[in-house]
């Protein structure tokens, strides 16, 4: 049994996502051939390159005539700029992936570069939109009805040539017996749908199975939907790992899909799902190989990780943890956590980790930080934590001298009213606090804000603002 894990493209990669090398190195465990690949970076790296951006060139080129008004004016700056753009892109990418990317003044221009690039390079399919942290897809991505006409639409969709011509010939030559496309985000929808598109049309033996936090969002309209297992055979709600496994082994067998747990599947037309099983996590090290950790517009690699599943608060209101999924909070030992970081590095040569957490927990911030700090902190870490009144001056200070280099943090709102309403369990003097000693920590602080919570008024966002 082979299986090939593809990731979609969404916004511009500085490291692999979590999915594919979680699946793989359960799989590979349990005995499984796994082929991973990234889309997401091996698409970007062939869209800037001059090759790519000349073609766009020609595609405006060729558009001009039938154009008229602000969008001709728009075509004619893209035509003017283009040559230069072309000439510069590779050399900009080359400065992400070196030293002189934290050389502000040299990484400005290739910032810049890189930017106006993925203007030039959506602009053919417009209303599309490629930018470095967003995608604006040309269709509503959540209407099935667009989905399925977008995916064989080449003047619209950005990814269809590049699967074509780039993709769909590997999957043709590995031969897997499943193909699985995870899709953690509704910016993935049109290119993992894309991606079912061109197997299922080239008529290929294998089972396309999907997956990802934006399927298990989706597993009560899917089965409303049989036109849009057109594109796929089955789709895993919540955890794949068990899942995917079990799918595995029952192709491999009698075919019997009944039989395996959160699977939605079309059965001879008819849309059947099984029951959901909430399972205990491996907590296995994630396995990278096979992916091309020197292609992320990073000059070293930064690899993910987790320390937990889930929130240990769990409580806020506007939160969506887990999509209403069977799942609970567990959090991995943290001794595991740090021989996990330590083998990450020794075999990837990984000097950053990104801790993909919801919010890691003070103790096991406390227990990392002094183990690392014991190795002599060859890692810098960052990632999400809550404004936890365990955040001690203290433990900050220990956390610096472990490596950590930034924290991510949900301060969401400042008003104590909608604090009080969005249950956030956050108190104003705590939040200000802990910014302040993290601060001092030499530790760089960001702050994730919204406006717009349910009754909120203008008066108390701009409390936000000034705080």
């Amino acid at each position: 049994m082979k299986i090939l894990l593809l990731f979609p493209p969404h916004w511009v990669p500085a490291m692999p996502h979590l999915a594919l090398p979680t699946l793989t190195a359960y799989l590979r465990a349990h005995g499984v051939e796994v082929i991973q690949r990234d889309l997401n970076v091996e698409f970007f790296d062939a869209l800037l390159t001059r090759g790519a951006l000349d073609d766009a060139v020609v595609r405006l080129r060729e558009r001009l005539p039938s154009v008229s008004g602000p969008a001709a004016q728009i075509y004619r700056a893209a035509l003017q700029d283009g040559p230069r753009l072309a000439a510069q892109v590779e050399s900009a990418k080359a400065i992400f992936r070196s030293p002189d990317f934290l050389d502000g003044e040299a990484s400005l221009p290739a910032f810049l570069t890189l930017a106006q690039s993925l203007d030039l390079a959506s602009l053919p399919f417009a209303p599309t939109e490629l930018g470095l942290t967003n995608f604006r897809p040309p269709i509503p991505a959540d209407s099935s009805q667009a989905l399925l006409y977008i995916v064989g639409d080449p003047q619209r969709n950005i990814f269809l040539d590049f699967f074509r011509r780039r993709v769909l010939p590997g999957i043709v030559r590995e031969q897997p017996d499943i193909v699985g496309i995870s899709i953690p985000t509704l910016d993935q929808m049109i290119a993992g749908m894309t991606l079912g598109h061109l197997i299922k049309g080239a008529g290929l033996p294998c089972h396309v199975t999907v997956g990802g936090p934006h399927i298990s969002m989706l597993r009560e309209q899917l089965p409303k939907v049989p036109a849009i297992f057109r594109l796929f055979d089955s789709a895993i709600v919540f955890d794949g790992e068990t899942a995917l496994l079990r799918l595995a082994e029952s192709l491999d067998d009698d075919g019997d899909l009944s039989k395996v747990p959160n699977l939605i599947y079309n059965d001879r037309g008819i849309v059947r799902s099984t029951p959901v099983q909430a399972e205990p996590h491996p907590n296995l090290l994630p396995d990278f190989d096979g992916l091309p950790l020197d292609r992320y517009l990073v000059p070293t690699p930064v690899l993910p990780m987790l320390s937990a599943h889930g929130c240990y608060h769990g409580k806020c209101g506007f939160c969506n943890v887990g999509y209403g999924g069977p799942g609970t909070f567990s959090q991995l030992d943290a001794d595991l956590v740090v021989e996990h970081m330590l083998a990450l590095h020794e075999k990837y040569g990984a000097r950053h980790i990104f801790f993909a957490d919801e919010a890691i927990t003070p103790r096991n911030l406390k227990v990392m930080s002094a183990r690392l700090a014991e190795a002599g902190a060859p890692i810098h870490w960052c990632g999400c934590v809550r404004f936890d009144a365990g955040l001690t001056c203290d433990l900050l200070e220990h956390m610096a001298r472990g490596g950590c280099r930034m924290l991510l943090f949900g301060l969401e709102t400042a008003a104590e009213r909608t604090m009080k309403r969005m249950v956030k369990g956050t108190q104003l003097p705590v939040m200000s606090r802990i910014l302040r000693d993290s601060t001092a920590a030499g530790i760089w602080n960001h702050t994730f804000f919204f406006f717009g919570f349910p009754g909120e008024t203008m008066e108390e966002a701009q409390e936000t603002v000034n705080f």
